[in-house]
């Protein structure tokens, strides 16, 4: 799928046209017409997006600050009433979309039509399923993430937060509404999918400054004078005790005694109500590609093949001499690769992203000026998190059970996480060329895990991966996310049991247990959602081989790499068009200067 380009041909005759000839004054007038028939049409797009980005950060109480878009001083609303009135809302803005001839865009408008209708379909699709009657999985909370990570930098951000934490029970409140219902209709996340997850609510139960929210006002700015911090300390110590701590244990309450228990047993989407619609419609919203569960089970199957025989070899080049289980058991219990202290974790990590930090002038021509920080992952979450996740303003890694973290991982970690991949690219997509508002804040999987994932691979070029070992966890998490294709699939259209997914994962990688059965909860609560990254992925290293075959010597991933991530996230077919035009303009550079020496 490629996007269509906009080009006027002249039918020309075996005559010149020549200024001031009837001729030339007749085509010059079709050529104009058209141009500004494009015009007209591109303003009409502009107006329709610019219309719904305007609506949507009032409908979601969103403010500007320092150039993002963050949470203001209470929460949206989430009552059913108003989806309803959102639905209908997004219905018109893509009835109003498709009525636009997309091939009369200009090219620019072109691509921003083909990301804004991804944008606009996926809260349509969401919204006819009533996605938000099962507001969690067992990975990403709605009540998880409230709180900040460090604290504000102004008073007036402050006493946002001020507003959100007097907001919570009626958030709170709503949430629980949709979920009754969603019980009622069998639309649920599966029980075994949020076993333990509860336990994530109990650190914010208690009152006093041992409740998470406070921990925002323990270093407060200067600038704020200190009468105000001391105000302000006062009222979150009020507001924790009379709202924020009991609309906690109202929904741990909710969640022990109704939800939990009620929760379905089935773990796949097939059982969900119009269930097989639903899987298909989730694998295109996450992956944006058109492709059935059938074709991603394939693709799946055969990438593990390909990666098993990479893995035997980087065996093979250890010097072990048992058989794959056998070194699958070795990693996975050898002292050498486990940290004693959760510092010495948090080190390695450090030192992969300051070694990477001295390989970005080989990848990159543009290096953008904001800085991630390190961070453990807090111990209200630790015992059910991922290993690591990255975001714009800190990377975390996980040092609960350490025995379960072993350090062979972390260098693919690091730069998937890190740098040059999630921080990295939020840092770029922040200081990234003009764009329409609603392309700076809006994320699509397939493209960003899909660099995350490619980053681990380019380590390989860069001499990122010091020994086997770290090799041989380079190509555990490849395979993870090869496996993921097959898992996913399986379970939510093949009828795969949890315990046949965590084997299947399990006898692949060297992932320690723990990781294994976090990740296949994840793939049963949260539908389709990891198949985006192995996709995007092989998008990407495709186009790369092919720029490589046509550049020769001339090829730079400099360009590469910079091309890619200043289109900021669109879907899948939209960057394999862009990349496709990215490496033709560049042969055509190669052409022109062979012909100059001619």
């Amino acid at each position: 799928m490629t996007l269509s380009r906009i080009g006027f041909s002249l039918c020309l005759g075996a005559a010149s046209l020549v200024p001031g000839t009837p001729a030339f004054a007749q085509e010059a007038e079709t050529q104009a017409a058209p141009a500004e028939e494009a015009e007209s049409l591109d303003a009409k797009l502009r107006a329709l997006y610019e219309a719904e980005t305007e609506w949507r950060h009032k409908e979601f109480h969103l403010i500007q600050d320092e150039g993002r878009w963050v949470q203001g001083d209470r929460f949206p609303s989430e009552t059913a009433e108003t989806q309803a009135r959102r639905l209908a809302y997004w219905r018109d803005v893509l009835r109003q979309l498709d009525a636009i001839p997309v091939d009369q865009l200009s090219e620019p408008e072109q691509v921003n039509a083909a990301v804004f209708r991804q944008m606009i379909w996926e809260q349509v699709n969401s919204l006819e399923y009533k996605t938000y009657e099962a507001p969690f999985n067992s990975d990403t909370f709605f009540w998880g993430g409230l709180n900040p990570r460090t604290g504000f930098s102004t008073g007036a951000r402050y006493r946002d937060y001020l507003g959100r934490m007097k907001d919570i029970p009626r958030y709170f409140a709503e949430n629980i509404t949709n979920m009754r219902a969603g019980l009622a209709r069998g639309y649920t996340v599966p029980r075994v999918g949020i076993e333990g997850r509860d336990t994530t609510i109990e650190a914010y139960t208690v009152t006093g400054e041992d409740n998470p929210f406070y921990d925002a006002f323990r270093t407060m700015p200067d600038s704020i004078p200190e009468a105000e911090r001391a105000a302000m300390r006062t009222e979150a110590l009020q507001i924790i005790e009379a709202e924020v701590a009991p609309a906690y244990a109202a929904l741990l309450r909710f969640m022990r005694e109704d939800y939990m228990p009620r929760a379905r047993t089935s773990i796949d989407a097939y059982s969900l109500p119009d269930g097989e619609r639903f899987y298909q419609d989730q694998i295109r919203l996450y992956t944006t590609l058109d492709l059935t569960a059938d074709q991603i089970h394939q693709i799946g199957l055969e990438e593990v093949a390909r990666i098993d025989a990479d893995m035997q070899a980087t065996m093979k080049s250890t010097g072990f001499t048992g058989t794959f289980p056998e070194f699958l058991a070795f990693m996975r219990s050898d002292p050498q690769f486990y940290a004693k202290t959760p510092r010495e974790l948090l080190s390695y990590a450090a030192y992969v992203t300051k070694k990477m930090d001295g390989k970005l002038k080989d990848s990159f021509n543009f290096l953008p000026r904001y800085r991630f920080t390190i961070r453990p992952v807090p111990d209200a979450i630790a015992p059910i998190y991922t290993s690591g996740r990255g975001g714009l303003e800190s990377c975390l890694f996980n040092t609960y059970d350490l025995r379960s973290r072993p350090l062979y991982n972390l260098t693919a970690l690091a730069l998937h996480e890190c740098i040059p991949g999630h921080s990295f690219q939020a840092a770029v997509a922040l200081e990234a060329p003009d764009r329409p508002e609603f392309r700076r804040d809006i994320y699509f999987s397939g493209y960003g895990e899909g660099w995350g994932l490619y980053t681990e691979w380019l380590g390989t070029k860069l001499g990122m991966y010091e020994t086997p070992y770290e090799e041989f966890g380079r190509q555990t998490f490849e395979m993870w996310r090869a496996a993921r294709l097959v898992i996913d699939t399986g379970i939510h259209s093949k009828g795969w049991s949890r315990q046949q997914a965590i084997d299947y994962l399990a006898s692949h990688t060297a992932l320690a247990q723990r990781d294994v059965e976090t990740e296949v909860d994840r793939y049963i609560s949260w539908p389709a959602q990891a198949l985006a990254y192995k996709l995007g992925e092989m998008s990407i290293r495709k186009l790369r081989a092919k720029a490589e075959a046509q550049l020769g010597t001339a090829f730079d991933q400099r360009p590469f790499h910079d091309t890619y991530l200043a289109l900021g996230a669109v879907p899948l077919p939209v960057m394999e068009a862009q990349m496709e035009a990215f490496i033709a303009a560049e042969k055509a550079k190669l052409q022109r200067s062979s012909d100059a020496t001619k």
